[in-house]
């Protein structure tokens, strides 16, 4: 056990050395087409570490949460067009160009946004909470592809600012992807600090058996709807991020096909470990980016070895390095 355990924590530190050392070996090696490849990478990370607090701790199976994604990049979108175009949003927002302040109301707007959709899709269980989230995220996405003055189906482009807090250099893709890197390390430490919080075990025990929860006296309900609010703030978070990564942003970000490769990330990296979505983020989104390299059927390839992970390795590519449990599930 001792052995295991340490493995996975060596695991965990040389994938956190090796990312934090990416862009200074490929800075040496001219390869700096890969610091926006992998800061992109990080972003969605982050966006599936968020979905692995209610799918993997709590087992809510959310067909729709990109739509949190999407809404966070659009709040930043949004905001820097104003400023770009010097006019106000809703007629009494002034836009901005500071992340500072743009992110957090990313999170902000988010995360409102999940606790509105939490209060409904939460009094539903199983498959009809898997369609009511679906239903929510295609009526946000369809409200964004509507909305002509932000672009509608083509998306909004726009020119965001260079700096954070007025001196770091966002320009720079070195500076900025340490700044995700710092934002990614952060939503982990949070993450695992929640996880192992009584608040973590409760939403564990919802997972496991939620009628006995409620006989023990707690408010499953609640706790649950607290847990979605939170996921969706730091899917907000990525979508800001992710905004500002791209300077362009489009409603194909809300889509639930965008909310099932999240799902697909948990799942390969491992449900439930926190560290697992960002090992799964880093597998797919690589096959994602090189495979149709070697054909455009890429999905071919893809396909089959996420069916032998499901089959082989049931707590993901993480799952493998994290010692056995009760249960049958590891946690980072």
């Amino acid at each position: 056990m001792i052995l295991s355990l340490d493995r996975s924590r060596i695991f965990v530190l040389v994938l956190l050395a090796a990312l934090a050392l990416l862009p200074i070996v490929a800075t040496l090696g001219g390869e700096e087409f890969y610091i926006g490849q992998f800061r992109r990478i990080l972003i969605f990370a982050i966006a599936a570490i968020s979905l692995d607090l209610i799918l993997g701790y709590g087992g809510m199976v959310s067909l729709g949460h990109a739509a949190f994604v999407g809404v966070g990049a659009y709040v930043v979108a949004i905001l820097v067009h104003h400023a770009n175009e010097e006019t106000l949003f809703l007629g009494f927002i002034p836009g901005t160009f500071e992340p500072l302040i743009t992110w957090p109301l990313a999170m902000l707007v988010a995360g409102a946004f999940a606790f509105v959709i939490g209060l409904i899709s939460l009094r539903t269980s199983g498959v009809y909470f898997i369609m009511i989230t679906l239903a929510f995220a295609q009526m946000v996405y369809y409200v964004f592809v509507s909305w002509r003055t932000y672009g509608g189906d083509d998306g909004l482009r726009f020119r965001g600012g260079d700096t954070l807090a007025g001196f770091i250099d966002l320009g720079d893709d070195l500076t900025f992807y340490y700044v995700v890197f710092a934002v990614l390390l952060a939503v982990l430490y949070l993450g695992r600090r929640l996880v192992k919080s009584r608040f973590g075990r409760v939403i564990e025990g919802c997972r496991e058996n939620e009628r006995r929860m409620r006989a023990l006296g707690f408010p499953s309900y609640r706790y649950k709807l607290a847990a979605f609010t939170i996921a969706g703030a730091v899917a907000g978070l990525a979508g800001g991020l992710f905004a500002t990564h791209e300077a362009y942003i489009s409603p194909s970000i809300m889509h639930w096909t965008r909310s099932g490769d999240l799902i697909i990330m948990v799942i390969l990296g491992g449900m439930g470990t926190l560290y697992g979505p960002l090992v799964g983020a880093v597998v797919f989104m690589l096959m994602e980016k090189f495979l149709p390299d070697y054909t455009q059927h890429w999905q071919i390839v893809f396909g089959p070895v996420l069916v032998l992970i499901v089959l082989f390795a049931r707590r993901g590519v993480f799952g493998w390095v994290l010692p056995a449990r009760a249960g049958g599930r590891g946690h980072g």
